[in-house]
């Protein structure tokens, strides 16, 4: 059961391409009860995606972003779920820039084990198989991917657009990173695991849903994903309505 990783890539990739064609659309935007955006590529999404798990893992339950928004998260919740972002980086979608994934995580005992991403826009593909991590893209066959060491004087921290200067310059002298790229989405997770970035620090506010699927990637990779202290990051807080945690992501 724990190695769906190819399974949750297919049903990620039909969601993308529904969405795909709806980017840059002039969809219209509507604003949830945290005032954070959604459109109709986030519901057509998530329908897609409930409705390929529900046929292919029934027994299984699901915690997703857009149906937990309206109708709110359980109470509790059992040692295995799926956790389901059907959009993650609306707000970059919004803008019409290209920094936006469709996220399937599996949680097994508070860990995430199985997980798929892609990125519409460039449509590439990243999911767990075999204990590995591994990507795709059309005209480019699945490979491995994996982090790289810690490059001295070179380390490039992924960071949110809404940063500003000064928590940047903070975080940079508190991890010791020397360079900073703007991004927005999981998509950052997932370029730490291919190599192409060392770390992700997030001191902030994130939803078990942004990240559970580029949190099993990552670790395939050979990554880090932890709580501040370096404590294992959990998954399943029901009692906080599934919210997370500050957390620092890492390559090699």
């Amino acid at each position: 059961m724990n190695d769906i990783g190819a399974d949750l890539a297919e049903i990620c990739e039909a969601a993308a391409r529904l969405i795909l064609p709806l980017w840059r659309s002039g969809l219209a935007v509507s604003h949830k009860s945290d005032e954070s955006p959604v459109t109709e590529a986030d519901r057509a999404g998530e329908a897609l995606i409930l409705k390929a798990l529900a046929e292919r893992f029934p027994d299984v339950p699901v915690i997703s972003e857009e149906d937990a928004s309206e109708f709110g998260t359980p109470d509790a919740i059992g040692p295995r779920f799926f956790l389901v972002d059907p959009l993650d980086g609306t707000k970059a979608f919004v803008r019409g820039d290209p920094h936006f994934t469709v996220n399937i995580g599996l949680i097994e005992n508070g860990r995430p084990v199985a997980g798929a991403v892609v990125a519409p826009p460039s449509a590439e593909t990243w999911y767990t198989s075999g204990g590995q991590a591994l990507k795709r893209m059309p005209g480019i066959a699945a490979h491995r991917v994996g982090v790289r060491p810690w490059p001295a004087d070179a380390a490039i921290a992924l960071i949110s657009h809404t940063m500003s200067i000064e928590t940047a310059d903070k975080l940079a002298a508190e991890y010791g990173f020397h360079l900073r790229e703007p991004m927005d989405s999981s998509i950052k997770l997932c370029r730490i695991a291919e190599g192409a970035a060392d770390i992700y620090p997030r001191h902030g506010p994130t939803m078990e849903w942004d990240t559970a699927a580029g949190h099993a990637v990552l670790e395939a990779a050979g990554g880090r994903f932890t709580t501040l202290e370096g404590q294992p990051f959990l998954y399943g807080k029901a009692n906080e309505g599934f919210r997370n945690g500050w957390f620092v992501a890492r390559g090699g």
